[in-house]
C-alpha cells in the first residue's frame, strides 16, 4: 500500500501504454519472424525445383537433402523430407518471390501448406491468402472457407443494389452477401420452424458471424419497435463496423414469395429512419434468408423496393449424407412453411406475443 501511494498519478495511464509498446513490438518481431521463415523456404523450393528441372534431380537426393540439413541444425524444425516437398510446391505455385514477401509472406506456414494441399489454381490461391491476412484467420477457419467454396459465394446473392445505391457504395454493400449461406453448423434435423431456425442461429453464434462474413456485430434478436401502436419483430439486426452501416437479416424457411421483399424493404427503412446516423452511417441494407427461390421472381420483387434488398439461399449441403437425408427438402420446407406460419400465428393469438418474421 506504501509503495502505491509512492507512484505517481499517471503511473497505470504510464503502464498501460508500455504494456501496448512491448505487446505491438512483439507482435511486430514475430511477424518478421514468420517473413523470414516463409523467405526461406521459398528459397529452399526454389533450389530444389531448379535443380530437378535442370539436371533431373529424384526423390532419393531430396531424401538425403533432408537429413544432411537435419543434422546440420538439430534444433530446427520444418526440414523433413515432406516439408521440402511441400517448400518445392510453393515456389512452383508462386514463382515470384516478391508475391510471396508481399501476400502469402504474411501467412504462418502451416497456412501455406493448407492453400496448397486444397487449391490448385492461383488465382484461388491468391484469394484466399490475401482473404486470410485481411481477416486474421486460423489454419482452421481457413481450411473451412475453402472447403465451403466462400471465393464463389462472397458477393453472389441478387440484389437491388445497383440501382437503389452510388455505384461505390453499392458494390460494397454486395461484397457483404453470400449465396448460398453454408449453415451446416446448426446441425438442423427434421422439420424447421422459422422461429426455430432462428434459435439454433443464435445458439451458435459466433460460427452463423463468420459465416456472414468480415466485420459483424450481433445488435438483436425479434428487435422490436412499433409504428402507430402497431408492433413489428425484426429476426436479426447486425452491425457492419467495416462498412458502417446496419444490416436487417430476415429468416423464411420456405421459397422466396415476393411479399417478403416489401416486408424486408419496410424493416430496412424503418432501421434507416430510427437507428441510422446519415452523417455517420452508410445506407442500411437487408439480406433475405430462404431456402430457394426462382431469380425472375426474386429480379421482379427487388426492381419495385426502394430500398436496397439482397436474397440469398441458405444450405446443407456439404453435411454427410445420412444426415443430409433426414433434413427435410426445399420443396419440404417450402410446403411445412404455411403450417408453420399457422402454428406461430395461433400461438401468438394466444399468449400475444408478437408475430412471426
Amino acid at each position: 500500500m506504501t509503495e502505491d501511494r509512492n507512484l505517481p498519478d499517471d503511473y497505470p495511464r504510464l503502464l498501460e501504454d508500455l504494456k501496448r509498446t512491448v505487446a505491438e513490438a512483439r507482435w511486430r518481431a514475430q511477424r518478421v519472424v514468420n517473413t523470414e521463415l516463409v523467405g526461406l523456404y521459398w528459397r529452399l523450393g526454389r533450389t530444389i525445383l531448379e535443380r530437378q528441372q535442370a539436371v533431373g534431380w529424384g526423390r532419393a537426393v531430396v531424401d538425403r537433402l533432408s537429413a544432411d540439413l537435419r543434422a546440420e541444425f538439430p534444433t530446427m524444425k520444418g526440414l523433413s523430407r515432406s516439408n521440402l516437398f511441400y517448400m518445392r510446391a510453393f515456389a512452383a505455385a508462386w514463382p515470384e518471390e516478391a508475391v510471396v514477401q508481399r501476400l502469402v509472406g504474411q501467412l504462418p506456414w502451416g497456412h501455406v501448406t493448407v492453400l496448397l494441399d486444397k487449391l490448385d489454381e492461383k488465382s484461388e490461391r491468391d484469394w484466399y491468402a490475401a482473404a486470410a491476412v485481411d481477416h486474421g484467420w486460423s489454419r482452421n477457419v481457413l481450411l473451412n472457407q475453402i472447403m465451403n467454396g466462400l471465393h464463389t459465394r462472397t458477393g453472389a446473392a441478387p440484389s437491388n443494389f445497383p440501382a437503389r445505391l452510388p455505384a461505390a457504395d453499392s458494390e460494397l454493400a454486395q461484397q457483404l452477401t453470400r449465396d448460398p449461406y453454408v449453415l451446416d453448423f446448426l446441425d438442423l434435423t427434421g422439420t424447421v420452424a422459422e422461429r426455430d431456425f432462428e434459435q439454433a442461429l443464435m445458439t451458435r453464434l459466433q460460427d452463423f458471424l463468420l459465416e456472414l462474413g468480415h466485420g459483424f456485430a450481433f445488435v438483436g434478436r425479434q428487435h422490436h419497435f412499433t409504428v402507430d401502436g402497431d408492433d413489428f419483430y425484426i429476426d436479426l439486426l447486425f452491425f457492419n463496423w467495416v462498412q458502417s452501416r446496419f444490416v436487417v437479416l430476415e429468416l423464411k424457411v420456405g421459397a422466396f414469395a415476393p411479399e417478403h421483399a416489401g416486408q424486408l424493404g419496410f424493416y430496412v427503412s424503418w432501421v434507416d429512419a430510427n437507428l441510422r446516423n446519415p452523417d455517420q452511417h452508410a445506407p442500411t441494407i437487408g439480406i433475405l434468408l430462404c431456402a430457394g427461390r426462382n431469380d425472375s421472381v426474386v429480379r421482379y420483387a427487388l426492381a419495385g423496393s426502394n430500398q436496397p434488398l439482397a436474397v440469398a439461399d441458405y444450405t446443407y449441403d456439404t453435411l454427410p449424407r445420412g444426415l443430409r437425408e433426414a433434413i427435410p427438402s426445399e420443396a419440404d420446407l417450402s410446403s411445412a412453411a404455411d403450417a408453420a406460419y399457422d402454428d406461430l400465428r395461433a400461438a401468438h393469438d394466444q399468449d400475444h406475443s408478437g408475430p412471426p418474421g
